[in-house]
């Protein structure tokens, strides 16, 4: 650190302001290591770890019922942010496996592998696609390999899978994050028979995919050794083989009863989502099985199609999946209230053990407002990142703590006319302002509160007044937030895989209709508009901030069963019309219309008006046959 800067650093502190984010590894240069490796954007763990906001968990629906403490998770929103209000959870001992021991036994994490490969899935739609590339995806990844690593229990096991473009950047990262001590195996994952296309290559014939293993504890890692039957041809002194099998090597797939061939070379019907870049259950049946035991808590955090979880729910352990993505959020729940487990030839269906669906980074502030106090205030405080530390100055009862200041929640529910204006803080500041520091925080609903501006100083001291519904207070998190964006084309689902901070679900208005075209029922989309906030102003869309359309042809006035999906460019270049069979139509249709910013407006479509349909086409039929009839004749 030269003078000048030293000069700077002191004079912050003295005015108490905040030392910019930038002077960090100047203050705090990172610890040398013997090999590192170094990119543009790089960040000290230190830094990861204290600025990641920990954004609340808001329940949306809990699938079953459960009597015990424990419910499995499905997190739609941003990893990072989720996984940092995990690693809160354990630090408070609410994360444990079925053992008692805190944190995360298993992590199989699948991540975007910075190719650009464009992948197909059903319906055409690239349902996957990574745009991260270089330093970027590089980053993106070690930031959520240090909150992985703080999550894992201390005898914890993590898996990452990559492909061959960056897998070796990749190992350099993980031997930082996790030291290099604690890398158990490079598994070589082959992929299968591969044919057509991709065997005429003027190349060696690509045909893998590695996994990366580290432990935290090798010695005291759980490893249940696997085996696979022996090969018909094989033969071993003594006569026949005895024993389990021949114990599994670190290369996968070499025969063709192990059960692992990717999906992309062998589709299992039953298995098989529609969604790209699927794993077999074979794969993770294989990690799990070895690297867990019963009841034992596994993480997955880019659930995509869901194979992990339903794995996991099969092997009777713990699970939790977490996606940025609405359609891999959809996906993995009917995938879980579909289960079937294979017996023999058959299969059958398996209740899953309760699971709840949870947002993180985008809420539904109309649920908040009904909850309770004592349930108000602990997401209140959740929601700006404050500590819950209770503490009475001059009589006045606080709640928490945010940056060393002292939070008032504002109980909105003693009275519907209570209000804060500027008379309010005046009171507050003539009560105590000489005892508490330069800042002081007031979190109540938006509504409440009768003045404009973000905060109000007197005498020295800055009242903020952090208003809920909110996107962005910048002098709070020195970035501004950005919203958790969802794809309007399938090629670009997945091209935003990160968010930062928190907003507002506000349901866009949708006008529609539905006819019906020869034996087709149609869903015409005749006017579109969304709204999100950004830097605390509501920012109206029209059909251009339209993401995609999801049906439930069956839909059961409870759950949302996920039949098809239409994406926008789809739909545009229909005339924004969206056809379905109408003999595919059991019950009610359900129509779930998401922006871009991953707002859904929800419409029951009655089959009361399909069953009009359904005669209009039985009696056009009927008509059709009798005048073909007359010609005949």
């Amino acid at each position: 650190m030269n003078d000048e800067l030293r000069k700077m650093v002191i004079n912050k502190l003295k005015r108490g302001e905040d030392l910019p984010a930038e002077w960090a590894r100047a203050l705090f240069p990172p610890e040398k290591r013997e090999c590192e490796l170094l990119y543009h954007g790089k960040e000290r763990e230190e830094e990861i770890l204290a600025k990641t906001m920990a954004v609340p968990l808001q329940p949306v629906k809990t699938f079953g019922r459960n009597g015990n403490a424990w419910n499995n998770m499905l997190i739609f929103g941003d990893n990072l942010q989720a996984m940092k209000k995990l690693l809160e959870e354990k630090r408070l001992g609410r994360l444990c496996n079925a053992d008692g021991s805190p944190g995360v036994r298993l992590i199989y994490i699948d991540p975007p592998f910075a190719t650009k490969q464009e992948f197909k899935g059903s319906q055409d739609q690239k349902a996957y696609q990574d745009k991260i590339v270089g330093a970027k995806f590089l980053e993106f990844l070690r930031k959520r390999l240090v909150l992985m690593r703080e999550l894992l229990s201390s005898n914890g096991s993590i898996y990452i899978h990559l492909d061959w473009k960056k897998v070796h950047a990749v190992k350099v990262i993980a031997d930082e994050v996790f030291g290099e001590n604690k890398f158990v195996r490079e598994i070589i994952w082959r992929l299968g028979w591969v044919s057509g296309y991709k065997s005429i290559a003027k190349n060696w014939i690509r045909n893998h995919e590695t996994l990366l293993f580290y432990s935290m504890n090798s010695k005291a890692m759980i490893f249940n050794k696997k085996y696979v039957p022996y090969p018909e041809s094989y033969e071993r002194w003594g006569g026949r083989p005895k024993g389990k099998g021949l114990p599994i090597e670190d290369i996968w797939g070499v025969f063709p009863k192990e059960g692992v061939t990717s999906l992309q070379v062998v589709s299992f019907a039953r298995q098989d989502t529609g969604y790209p870049t699927q794993k077999p259950e074979g794969l993770l049946s294989r990690i799990i099985e070895a690297s867990t035991n019963s009841n034992d808590i596994v993480l997955d955090a880019f659930a995509g199609s869901g194979t992990t979880p339903a794995v996991a729910e099969k092997l009777n352990r713990r699970w939790i999946s977490i996606d940025c993505g609405k359609l891999a959020t959809y996906t993995v729940q009917k995938r879980l209230l579909a289960l079937r487990e294979k017996i023999g030839n058959t299969g059958r269906h398996i209740k899953p053990s309760p699971f709840t669906l949870y947002n993180a980074g985008l809420y539904d502030f109309s649920t908040l407002r009904r909850l309770v106090w004592k349930d108000w205030r602990f997401f209140a405080l959740q929601l700006f990142g404050c500590q819950d530390e209770p503490h009475t100055i001059g009589g006045l009862n606080l709640d928490g703590k945010l940056k060393g200041a002292s939070v008032l929640i504002f109980n909105h529910l003693e009275s519907s006319d209570r209000r804060i204006d500027e008379e309010t803080v005046q009171d507050i500041h003539s009560a105590i302002g000489k005892r508490i520091g330069r800042r002081f925080f007031i979190i109540a609903p938006k509504g409440t509160f009768d003045f404009q501006q973000d905060y109000i100083d007197l005498d020295g001291v800055r009242y903020y007044a952090l208003r809920i519904p909110y996107s962005v207070i910048s002098e709070l998190h020195r970035r501004e937030f950005t919203a958790l964006q969802q794809p309007n084309d399938e090629d670009a689902v997945n091209d935003i895989v990160e968010s930062w901070g928190f907003d507002f679900i506000r349901p866009p208005k949708v006008e529609w209709s539905v006819k019906t075209k020869t034996n087709e029922a149609c869903l015409k989309i005749k006017d579109f508009k969304s709204y999100a906030r950004f830097k605390g102003e509501v920012t109206k869309g029209d059909i251009k901030s339209f993401s995609m359309l999801m049906l439930d042809f069956d839909y059961n006035g409870d759950v949302f069963n996920l039949d098809v999906v239409f994406y926008a460019h789809q739909l545009e270049e229909s005339g924004w019309e969206a056809r379905f069979p109408v003999n595919a139509i059991g019950a009610n249709v359900m129509a779930v219309f998401i922006d871009i910013y991953g707002n859904e407006s929800r419409e029951v479509i009655p089959v009361s008006q399909f069953k009009k349909m359904r005669e209009k086409l039985k009696s056009s039929k009927k008509k059709t046959v009798s005048s073909k009839s007359k010609r005949w004749k």
